[in-house]
């Protein structure tokens, strides 16, 4: 029985010394790693910002109606150009009863105020011509006849103004809503039948119709508290339109905000730019935008791509690792300049013409790939 276990323990650690053997014969035949490798470059770098937001009318101009009522008409539609002056809307004027009623009294006070003036008038008059009474008497029943005479003019046109919201009707009329400037219509909130407020001290009163001056546009957007400070305004920026096939339009920057928002845990700061509209292009209010704006640029400077940079997990220091004989890499530490997120300018630890390894190891198809 002893012999019979010795025989089974001595195959078992016969077969487990092959495998051993076997092991560290396949590591040691296989092939060295093989790595690609890039050298420093020469290029130009430019850092820029980039501010997300809308572009909007520089000149837009609401307008409210300057008396109470219901919209009779509207004459134009979104989208319509118009010129300064142009008819908008038309209200209707719903009068309050008891105003009413107060204007008409007030005609009839007047009017009987104006019978008595004007009897009284004439009959002065007719005694002046003959020489019974003074000219002083007489050009003050002249006074007192105008007088009334004014005052049933002014309830007259109280009451036009009660009942139909202006006395004749014609362009300048309170009803007549009209353009304040040449531009788009770019909104109408109301519709035909709806009610209406005037705009006074203590309301806003009821938006008729929004215009705006299509061929003057401002961007505004915002900017991380981190590149704030690099703005300033005067500076000539790019405006990308996504809605337009990503077009590029020139602007300046007018306003950079002297106080910060926080959104999602990040200080945003407000920045405005007049943009350049070509007059053939459709632009639209409200587009989505973003603003690129330069920061910073350097040509000619030796410069890595930034994906070749490794970092110590320590020190976060960055460094890269460079080819010597046999295929060997050493480490160097590098001194980092201006970045753009693709390259990454080199001041110290690399100099032109050294090979840098790049990480991830040269597969076949990747060889395959070149030789094609």
């Amino acid at each position: 029985m002893n012999k019979t276990v010795k025989i089974i323990l001595g195959i078992i650690v016969l077969i487990l010394l092959v495998f051993v053997l076997k092991y560290f014969k396949d590591a040691n035949s296989k092939d060295v790693v093989d790595y690609k490798v890039e050298e420093p470059f020469y290029t130009s770098i430019n850092t820029k910002a980039v501010a997300t937001g809308k572009l909007n009318p520089e000149e837009e101009i609401e307008l409210k109606p300057q008396i109470s009522g219901i919209v009779d008409k509207i004459f134009v539609e979104e989208g319509d150009i118009v010129e300064k002056g142009d008819l908008i809307a038309k209200i209707r004027v719903v009068p309050n009863e008891q105003s009413l009623v107060s204007a008409k009294s007030r005609i009839a006070s007047s009017r009987f105020s104006y019978d008595n003036a004007k009897t009284l008038y004439d009959r002065n008059k007719a005694l002046f011509e003959k020489g019974v009474i003074s000219q002083q008497d007489f050009e003050n029943s002249e006074l007192s006849f105008n007088q009334a005479k004014e005052s049933l003019a002014q309830a007259q046109n109280d009451y036009q103004i009660i009942k139909r919201g202006s006395i004749s009707g014609g362009s300048s009329a309170n009803t007549n809503i009209v353009a304040q400037i040449p531009g788009t219509i770019l909104e109408i909130p109301v519709r035909e039948g709806n009610q209406v407020i005037q705009s006074n001290n203590f309301n806003d009163g009821t938006t008729i119709a929004t215009v705006a001056d299509m061929s003057k546009m401002i961007f505004e957007g915002k900017v991380d508290e981190a590149e704030v400070g690099k703005l300033e305004e005067g500076k000539e920026i790019k405006v990308l339109l996504g809605a337009i096939n990503d077009k590029e339009f020139p602007a300046k920057l007018t306003f950079v905000a002297p106080k910060g928002i926080e959104e999602n845990g990040a200080v945003q700061f407000t920045i405005k730019a007049d943009v350049s509209v070509e007059v053939s292009t459709n632009i639209r209010a409200g587009y989505s935008a973003n603003a690129e704006i330069d920061i910073e640029s350097k040509d000619s400077v030796l410069a890595i791509k930034e994906a070749l940079l490794q970092y110590n997990r320590i020190t976060e220091k960055p460094f890269v690792e460079i080819q010597k004989e046999e295929g060997k890499f050493e480490k160097k530490n590098v001194t980092l300049g201006l970045s753009d997120g693709i390259n990454v300018e080199i001041t110290e630890g690399v100099k032109e013409g050294d090979k840098i390894k790049v990480w991830n190891k040269a597969s076949k198809d990747n060889n395959d790939g070149e030789n094609d």
